[in-house]
């Protein structure tokens, strides 16, 4: 069984998202991971909830006027 470090998958998952691509996470606790993650850097993101897992889908920067 191959194990994998999650906080090194969830650099890579917010990595991807800082460079505008989706990400998609299935553990709860990779998800929990990623959502802290988004949080402390301050993205936005919209996150898609499904029964297999999260989709987590970076936002345009909102433009102040």
């Amino acid at each position: 069984m191959l194990v994998m470090n999650q906080r090194r998958i969830r650099d890579e998952k917010i990595a991807q998202l800082k460079e505008g691509t989706t990400a998609y996470a299935e553990s709860a606790e990779l998800i929990r991971l990623i959502q802290r993650g988004i949080d402390r850097e301050n993205l936005h993101v919209h996150y898609d909830q499904t029964n297999s897992g999260c989709w987590f889908i970076p936002l345009p920067e909102q433009k102040s006027s």
